[in-house]
C-alpha cells in the first residue's frame, strides 16, 4: 500500500512517527464517541448481538443506510468475510434493525431507512493489497480503512478503496425494503428515461463535481445521487426538464435568486442539505460552479 509520511513544520521540520499500535477497544471507544465527525455516521450500538456473532459498532449515516464497523483484532483475523456475513445477515433481519433505530433515534428516523447502500466498514492498522482487490471484485458495499495513530494526539484514516457496488434495480431494491411500498422511480430509472440533453447536462455536473478533488466519493442513495466528503456535500435528482442539487451551504448567506436558488430549510426534500439549485440549463450550471466549490471548500 502507499506510504504516508506526516511532518512537523513547527520550529524545526520533524517527521512524526507512528506510535504503538491503538488497542482494538481504545480505537472502538473512540471512533465510537466521535462517528460522526470522522464517518458521518450516527452511532446506535455497541456489541451488538445476532446470531452467531457480535458486530463491533452499528451505525447509520446522513442517507439513513445502516453502518457496520468491524475492527481487526490481528493479522490472522479475516475482517473482510466477517464483516459480509454480517452485512448478509442485517439484510434478512432489517425489522431488528428498525427496531434498534426505534430505540435510539425514534420512529421517525426509522421510518426512513435506507436499504439501497448498507455498508461495512473494515478498520485496521493495515491492510494488503489482495485485501483491496478481493473487496473490489465483491461488488458489495465495503470499505477498508487503515489507521495510524502518532504521538501528538494525531491520529490518520486512511480510507484504501472506493467500492464498486453493483447497480440497485427496482426489483432488487423492492424485494429488500420492508419499510415503503411505492411506485415512484427510483433516480437510476429517471437517470435512464432522460433525454439525451438532461443526461449530458447531468454527467457535466457530476464530472465537475468529481474533479473538485480526488477525497470525493459518490453514494447511490433510491432517488437521489450523494456527493461527499466525511459528510454528504452535494446531493442530485434529475427529472423530465431539470436537475436539483441540494448543497450543505448556508442559504442566509446567499444571494438567494427566484427560479435558480432557494432555501429549504424545514422543507421536506430527498438529500442533504439546505440549499437548493435548480438547473435546466449550461448556463444555470455556470452559475452553479462557484456554489458547487464553495459547498466542497466549506465541509
Amino acid at each position: 500500500m502507499s506510504e504516508i509520511q506526516l511532518f512537523s513544520i513547527s520550529n524545526e521540520i520533524k517527521e512524526c512517527v507512528p506510535s504503538k499500535v491503538i488497542l482494538e477497544k481504545e480505537l472502538q471507544n473512540l471512533i465510537e464517541n466521535n462517528m460522526e465527525t470522522f464517518f458521518g455516521v450516527r452511532f446506535l450500538k455497541s456489541e451488538y448481538a445476532i446470531t452467531n456473532g457480535r458486530m463491533d459498532s452499528i451505525g447509520i449515516d446522513e442517507n439513513n443506510n445502516p453502518v457496520i464497523f468491524e475492527y481487526k483484532r490481528s493479522q490472522s483475523e479475516n475482517v473482510i468475510n466477517q464483516g459480509l456475513f454480517y452485512l448478509d445477515w442485517l439484510l434478512d433481519h432489517k425489522a431488528d434493525f428498525k427496531l434498534l433505530v426505534i430505540e435510539t433515534l425514534g420512529n421517525d428516523v426509522a421510518e426512513t431507512i435506507e436499504w439501497s447502500a448498507p455498508c461495512v466498514i473494515c478498520i485496521a492498522n493495515s491492510f494488503t493489497k489482495y485485501d483491496v482487490h478481493a473487496v473490489n471484485q465483491m461488488q458489495r458495499n465495503i470499505k477498508l480503512v487503515s489507521y495510524r495513530k502518532y504521538d501528538n494526539d494525531l491520529i490518520l484514516f486512511e480510507h484504501l478503496n472506493v467500492p464498486v457496488v453493483a447497480p440497485i434495480t427496482r426489483e432488487s431494491y423492492n424485494s429488500n425494503n420492508t419499510n415503503r411500498n411505492d411506485n415512484r422511480k427510483t433516480h437510476l430509472e429517471k437517470l435512464s428515461d432522460s433525454s439525451d440533453k438532461m443526461k449530458n447536462l447531468y454527467y457535466s455536473i457530476c464530472n465537475f463535481i468529481e474533479s473538485l478533488s480526488d477525497d470525493i466519493t459518490s453514494n447511490q442513495a433510491k432517488f437521489y445521487l450523494a456527493y461527499k466528503k466525511v459528510q454528504n456535500i452535494i446531493c442530485i435528482e434529475i427529472y423530465t426538464k431539470r436537475i436539483l442539487l441540494t448543497l450543505k451551504l448556508n442559504p442566509d448567506k446567499i444571494e438567494l435568486e427566484e427560479g435558480f436558488s432557494k432555501n429549504v430549510r424545514g422543507i421536506s426534500h430527498y438529500g442533504t442539505g439546505d440549499l437548493q439549485l435548480t438547473i435546466r440549463t449550461a448556463e444555470d450550471f455556470e452559475k452553479a460552479k462557484p456554489l458547487l466549490q464553495r459547498a466542497y471548500d466549506e465541509k
